[in-house]
């Protein structure tokens, strides 16, 4: 029996230009999707009772063995669901991912200039015979609804009994896993009903050999936030990573039912980073979980607005409205109903503005012993971080999320320059930081992808002390202090004072080093399981 195992990637966006970096001249780098190409992502927007939920379908096998099940609160129709354009689940992820930000000290006897900020600006069908559906009944399996999206044949399953629901699955060729009868069983009693997509491989687009599915979402209306995750542990190899991000109309998202911690930020950090800075921020973000055992960790909650830096452009109007903003309308309004004695002549339904969303990323590392509960959101208060510029003596500010009224929190790692070139005047002014002197802009800082494989460890985990020029008391990690006055001559490798271009960990970890193998092994589903389908032999 043939057998491929599938990996779900979700993803979610915000944000277009309104305001640009308030300073010009440095360069920022974003540890976009190919930081964690193999964890699960999820797109969520919000607003009210309504949640729309975006999946990015990274399967690379045949077609015909794809499938998913995804545990949904209410009956999906065929209006509930659409595909999306991939590029845009790649866009959100650089948007909120963490970032290495390189700025240069700038020539001490220059003239001061001031920099202005600047503005930015078809019907259910039946496919199945009367003969079919007794034996569905006699298994307590209802089929709700049918019908197809692009190259999907979905069905939506209501069930009474999880032992039904599991032979229902086995006698339709799903492969499920052992245990599933169990995994299955509290959303059967909560009454959950469950999205099942097939690939038509008629329907399958191929590229390089591969077949390539498009993008999955839909919507649904309930009074609770929750994400179901559980189902991803029957194929659980290891530990998994799971990134969820949240659109939310003016509102931060954690999570209710699990510890929060946020991850440190605004840290200085050696020039080696910059070619390993995947494998850097997954030790990071290692150490913040052993310290917060159990948390899941907000790594980005900003106004959509804005950014500063920006890794790219933020995302436009009509891309959020592709995330779910076409579906997020305020209900109906009554503009006279206040009024005593006046009978409501007209009710008017507002259109969507796409303005006072806040992005949060929230990144969770778990295994089967630290999932006992599906994820439960709520909104949280506004926090502040890893904004600013260095100060004269290359300082930063803002290093942990502060509460605030606003939401300006985002993971931020600085490479530091000081000058290297003569200093002639006699009253030189160091310490103001912007982009290189002269020469090509250098390129943007790739980070390799570190989601965990199994048992993989990262081999800079202990090597962080040597890697970071700030202290982070929270983590009990000491950094030595660094002089601003050069070191050495331009053109050696001398800690932040050298070139920019072959440096790399005591451990050779590069770009491509950093790299995981397959993607199989890593993070299965997380809204959704994603099985494996068999044809049994006559």
């Amino acid at each position: 029996m043939k057998q491929a195992i599938v990996v779900l990637g979700l993803c979610v966006a915000m944000s277009w230009p309104a305001t640009s970096r308030a300073f010009c001249g440095f360069y920022v780098s974003g540890a976009d999707a190919s930081l964690y190409n193999n964890a699960t992502m999820v797109v969520m927007m919000r607003e009210g009772t309504r949640t729309v939920l975006s999946m990015q379908n990274n399967y690379q096998g045949p077609p015909e063995d794809f499938a998913m099940i995804v545990p949904v609160p209410v009956v999906l129709q065929e209006d509930n669901v659409k595909t999306l354009p991939p590029e845009i689940f790649s866009r959100v992820d650089k948007l909120a991912a963490p970032r290495l930000v390189e700025y240069w000290e700038q020539d001490p006897c220059r003239e001061l200039v001031v920099y202005e900020m600047a503005a930015g600006a078809p019907s259910a069908r039946r496919m199945k015979s009367s003969a079919a559906e007794d034996s569905d009944a006699r298994l307590g399996v209802t089929i709700e609804a049918q019908f197809k999206v692009a190259e999907y044949d979905i069905v939506i399953l209501s069930a009474n009994d999880s032992g039904g629901l599991d032979k229902w699955l086995r006698k339709n060729d799903y492969n499920i896993p052992k245990g599933a009868n169990a995994v299955l069983r509290p959303y059967v009693e909560q009454n959950t009903k469950f999205f099942v997509a097939k690939v038509d491989s008629k329907k399958v687009k191929f590229r390089n050999g591969k077949a390539v599915l498009s993008p999955l979402r839909f919507h649904y209306d309930a009074p609770t936030f929750t994400l179901p995750v559980r189902l991803g542990l029957l194929n659980s190899a290891g530990k998994q990573d799971l990134i969820v991000h949240i659109l939310g109309k003016g509102q931060r998202y954690e999570v209710a039912n699990y510890k929060n911690a946020s991850i440190p930020t605004n840290i200085r950090v050696e020039r080696s980073v910059r070619k390993s800075f995947g494998a850097f921020y997954d030790a990071l973000f290692e150490r913040t979980t052993e310290k917060n055992p159990g948390a899941v960790v907000t790594e980005y909650a900003w106004d959509a607005t804005t950014c500063d830096p920006c890794p790219e452009p933020p995302l436009r109007p009509d891309e959020l409205a592709t995330l779910g903003g076409d579906v997020i309308v305020p209900g109906e309004q009554d503009p006279y109903s206040d009024i005593p004695g006046v009978v409501p002549q007209r009710k008017r339904r507002p259109s969507w503005q796409p303005y006072g969303f806040v992005l949060t990323r929230l990144h969770y590392r778990y295994d089967k012993d630290g999932l006992d509960e599906d994820l439960v959101f709520r909104a949280a208060g506004p926090i502040v971080g890893g904004r600013g510029m260095p100060d004269q003596k290359g300082q930063l500010g803002e290093r942990r999320a502060q509460a605030s009224s606003v939401n300006n929190f985002q993971g931020r790692y600085v490479m530091l320059n000081p000058w290297e070139g003569d200093i002639a005047c006699e009253n030189p002014q160091r310490g103001t930081w912007g982009g290189p002197p002269s020469g090509p802009t250098p390129r943007p800082f790739a980070a390799g992808n570190t989601a965990l494989e199994g048992t993989t460890t990262n081999t800079l985990t202990g090597q962080l002390p040597a890697l970071i020029r700030t202290d982070i008391p929270e983590l009990d990690l000491e950094a030595g202090t660094v002089d601003l006055a050069p070191k050495s001559a331009p053109g050696s490798d001398d800690g932040e004072g050298g070139p920019s271009g072959d440096t790399s960990t005591s451990d050779g970890c590069s770009v491509s080093a950093a790299k995981s193998a397959s993607f199989g092994w890593i993070a299965l589903c997380i809204v959704a399981m994603w099985l494996t389908r068999r044809r049994i032999a006559q």
